[in-house]
C-alpha cells in the first residue's frame, strides 16, 4: 500500500528575504508601517493575555545571541536575533533575525519567516505607536541621531503614523547620513543633514536615538534636551549599552515595555532599582497617563520585546493570505501512523 501524502500541517509557510521584500512592496512601505503600528497597539491592549519573560541572551565578547518567546494562549511565537556591532566593519549586518509562529493547541508551526527586515519594520512601528501616545500634539519635526540600518524605517513610520514633515539627521559617520538622505529622497520629507547632534535636535519635537556602539555612551547630554520633547531611545538593548546621560532620565517621565527586561538592558540600567517607570501598555489602555503637559519630557526607553515580534508575525501571516509570497517547507515529520516514525524512515529507502 503506498504511503499517504503528508498532511497540510507538515508544510510550513516560509517567507524568505526575497518574499518579504515582495510583500512589503505589495502592501506599500508606509502602509505596512501603519498596519504594523496598529497590530502592535492591538496586542498592547491585550497585554494581560501574554506570557512575558525577558529575552534569553547568550553574551560573548563579540556580541549577543537571543531568543524572544511569548504566547497569547492560542498562538506561540519566538524570534532568534543577534546583536554584533563589530559586524559592520566586516560588511555584515549588526542585527539578523528569523521568527516562528505555532499553534499552542498542537505545537505545530504555522509560519517561519526572515525577521531582519521585519524587525526593522516592527521597531519603527513600535516607536511610532509610542510617540502617538507620548509626543507633543502637532509634532512635525523629528531628529534622528544615528543614521544606520534603522533610520529610514523610523523616519517613514513617524511620517506615516504621526505626520512628521521634517527629519534632522546626524551620525558620527557622514556617509551614513548621506545614505539616509539618498534613500529618503522623494519620500515627501524635508531632510536636514546636520554636523552635530546638538544641531540635529534644535527645534525637534521628537528625538530618536538609534546608535549601534555596544558601550555606555552619552549621545545626548542633559543640556541638549529642552522642555516638551519626546525621546525614543531605541539603541540601548543590552547590559552595558546606553545613549542618554542619566540626568536626562531624572528630568523625564520614562515609559517602558517590560520593566524586568528594561532595567537590565535599557537606559534605566543606569538608575537606581526604584527609579519610577510606567509600562506603555497601561497608557495605551488608559490605565496610566502619558503626556500631561507641553513642558513635560517623555522618554520611551525601548529595548524591543517579544510581544512586538508576535504582533509582526501575526500581521505578516494575515497579509500572506491569497498571495504567493512564501514557500511551503516540509519541516515537520508526518508519518501515516504517528506511532511509526521509524517506519516512515524505512519506507523512504
Amino acid at each position: 500500500m503506498p504511503a499517504l501524502l503528508p498532511s497540510e500541517k507538515a508544510f510550513i509557510p516560509f517567507v524568505s528575504v526575497e518574499n518579504m521584500m515582495r510583500l512589503v512592496h505589495h502592501v506599500g512601505i508606509e502602509a505596512m508601517l501603519v498596519g504594523l503600528t496598529e497590530a502592535v497597539e492591538a496586542d498592547f491592549r491585550r497585554w494581560d493575555l501574554f506570557d512575558k519573560t525577558p529575552r534569553v541572551a547568550s553574551h560573548s565578547h563579540d556580541g549577543v545571541i537571543e531568543l524572544m518567546p511569548t504566547s497569547d494562549g492560542a498562538v506561540y511565537s519566538f524570534k532568534y536575533v543577534n546583536g554584533h556591532p563589530k559586524n559592520m566593519s566586516q560588511g555584515l549586518q549588526t542585527v539578523t533575525a528569523f521568527g516562528l509562529l505555532a499553534e499552542v493547541s498542537t505545537g505545530y508551526p504555522v509560519l517561519l519567516t526572515e525577521m531582519t527586515l521585519l524587525t526593522a519594520l516592527r521597531t519603527a512601528a513600535t516607536s511610532a505607536m509610542a510617540a502617538r501616545h507620548l509626543a507633543p500634539a502637532g509634532a512635525r519635526i523629528l531628529a534622528l541621531i544615528g543614521n544606520g540600518a534603522q533610520a529610514e524605517f523610523q523616519a517613514l513610520a513617524m511620517k506615516a503614523v504621526l505626520g512628521i514633515e521634517e527629519v534632522r539627521l546626524y551620525d558620527i559617520d557622514p556617509r551614513a547620513t548621506e545614505k539616509t538622505v539618498r534613500n529618503l529622497g522623494g519620500k515627501g520629507l524635508r531632510l536636514v543633514p546636520c554636523t552635530t547632534a546638538q544641531a540635529a535636535i534644535e527645534g525637534a519635537h521628537i528625538i530618536t536615538t538609534c546608535t549601534a556602539d555596544k558601550q555606555f555612551a552619552t549621545i545626548l547630554t542633559d543640556n541638549m534636551v529642552g522642555a516638551g520633547v519626546h525621546i525614543n531611545a531605541i539603541g540601548g538593548d543590552c547590559p552595558g549599552k546606553t545613549e542618554l546621560h542619566r540626568d536626562i532620565l531624572l528630568r523625564a517621565d520614562t515609559f517602558v515595555e517590560y520593566p524586568p527586561q528594561t532595567r537590565i538592558e535599557g537606559e534605566i540600567q543606569q538608575m537606581d532599582p526604584d527609579y519610577p517607570v510606567t509600562e506603555l501598555w497601561q497608557v495605551v489602555n488608559g490605565r496610566a497617563q502619558g503626556r500631561r503637559s507641553d513642558t513635560q519630557i517623555t522618554l520611551f526607553d525601548s529595548v524591543g520585546f517579544a510581544i512586538e515580534d508576535f504582533s509582526a508575525l501575526r500581521y505578516v501571516r494575515e497579509k500572506l493570505a491569497g498571495t504567493d509570497y512564501f514557500q511551503k517547507l516540509d519541516i515537520i515529520a508526518d508519518p501515516d501512523d504517528p506511532r511509526d516514525l521509524f517506519g516512515m524512515l524505512l519506507r523512504a529507502e
